[in-house]
């Protein structure tokens, strides 16, 4: 039961410009595990068949064999566990490891969410609120992170190895600058930091844009 568990095809419940896919696409390309890529169109996220596996209804979910995790911390950590030889995600060190949570954490929990959020601003506020609410709490967390990483970073966040925030720094300034076109000038190590994530093979083949369900991919 045990090898026939471990020898069970990986598959992803993705939707192309999910920050949180992202996330975990980049994971998985960085341990180089081979994975089944299972699109979801939007709203399908709401049907029963998918509600089985999320009952919240959020993308990404992962089915390993009979195992199945949502939530896009929770499936990182899951392969750093399963997978710890294959790129370690997280560093050795205690503190710097303390320091991966924290900035995760930022980005998963003090960002996103308000990120999310933008829709609703823009249908009950009017289309010309949904910017600055973008702005100021992108602003805010970028703000926190450049304090934090500032006396931890290297050629990445916390060193010179992709870690843990670095998977949720990347789809996260990706986002604001490609889709919500943030200011970064105030921002100079996250800048570079983005820079350096560009250069990763990992990420180049990441990206929304090269997900077989981006607009770009079905049509060309």
């Amino acid at each position: 039961m045990e090898e026939n568990y471990k020898a069970s095809p990986l598959k992803l419940y993705s939707y192309w410009m999910s920050s949180c896919s992202f996330r975990v696409r980049l994971a998985l390309n960085l341990k180089g595990l081979d994975y089944e890529y299972i699109p979801l169109v939007e709203g399908q996220q709401y049907t029963p068949e998918f509600m089985k596996l999320n009952p919240i209804s959020y993308v990404p979910v992962l089915v390993d064999g009979e195992l199945v995790i949502a939530d896009s911390l929770a499936i990182i950590l899951y392969l750093n566990e399963k997978y710890p030889h294959q790129h370690p995600l997280l560093p050795t060190d205690l503190h710097k490891k303390a320091i991966n949570y924290q900035a995760a954490s930022i980005v998963h929990s003090s960002i996103q969410p308000h990120q999310n959020q933008a829709r609703y601003i823009e249908k009950e506020f009017g289309p010309d609120q949904k910017l600055p609410w973008l702005r100021y709490h992108i602003g805010k967390g970028f703000a926190a992170l450049e304090k934090l990483l500032k006396d931890y970073a290297g050629r990445y966040a916390t060193g010179d190895e992709v870690h843990l925030a670095d998977i949720f720094l990347a789809p996260q300034l990706y986002a604001a600058t490609k889709r919500f076109n943030i200011d970064m000038d105030q921002f100079p190590l996250l800048s570079r930091l983005d820079e350096a994530y560009s250069q990763l093979p990992a990420f180049q083949v990441a990206i929304p844009e090269k997900q077989p369900d981006a607009p770009s991919s079905r049509t060309s």
